[in-house]
């Protein structure tokens, strides 16, 4: 069972997003705040999996309270106001909800941590481990087994990651050779931070960092164009608030 909580200081907002999460059998929301600074005591117990954060409220500005939080969950942010995502981008948050939140983008960032807090809990393989078993944004490095050995790659210098078949191809900043390695997307997203690192293609991840520039239906990197596959176009330009 998922465990959250909801920030809001407009009830409506947070009355909507309870129901949404009435229809779902594996979320429990433990509590529901007007006020950020309420909320600290249940997240210092470490009952919560994840935030429901607004970000304008007259208490304290929602990214300002999610980046005083020490050992944070995973959180998510909701707003009507789409200037802020590439700074809840930069706190690696799931995902930037624009209000009002239609259902099927919950589902989707729902989903999302779903998916994020079972790789944590489940057994490592082998294949790849970060600098601190997580995802978070002090991460700066994973190993990654490439042939007979592995290889230690600076998330920093990743631009993108493409998939070809049972390989991934992991192309890296100033460097003429890609690093391939037999492992699937699943598995290596779950051990990369969430929003710098973003699925657009059923055959590529990119790194936001390494972003060029945005087309209709392309991503420029390194004079590299990528896709944007349609089922991730909307999730795609909602994070950057474009």
């Amino acid at each position: 069972m998922m465990k959250c909580i909801f920030i809001d200081d407009e009830p409506l907002a947070i009355e909507i997003l309870v129901d949404y999460c009435s229809k779902l059998d594996f979320i429990e929301v433990v509590g529901t705040y007007s006020n950020p600074l309420d909320a600290i005591t249940e997240i210092r117990k470490k009952s919560v999996d994840l935030i429901f954060c607004d970000i304008e409220m007259p208490q304290i500005n929602g990214i300002d309270f999610i980046n005083s939080l020490d050992n944070r969950p995973l959180f998510i942010f909701t707003t009507a106001y789409s200037q802020y995502a590439v700074e809840g981008f930069n706190l690696n948050a799931i995902d930037y909800l624009v209000k009002p939140i239609p259902y099927h983008r919950f589902i989707r960032a729902i989903a999302r941590a779903q998916e994020l807090i079972s790789n944590k809990n489940a057994p490592t393989t082998g294949n790849v481990f970060s600098s601190h078993g997580d995802t978070n944004e002090s991460q700066k490095f994973v190993f990654v087994k490439s042939e007979y050995e592995s290889v230690k790659i600076n998330l920093d210098s990743i631009e993108y990651i493409q998939g070809l078949k049972d390989y991934l191809k992991i192309h890296v900043q100033d460097t003429n050779k890609a690093i391939l390695t037999l492992m699937s997307f699943r598995e290596l997203m779950g051990k990369l931070p969430p929003n710098q690192f973003l699925r657009v293609h059923k055959s590529y991840v990119v790194n936001v960092n390494h972003i060029k520039k945005v087309q209709r239906n392309r991503i420029v990197i390194n004079d590299f164009r990528i896709p944007i596959g349609e089922s991730h176009k909307e999730a795609f330009f909602s994070i950057l608030g474009i």
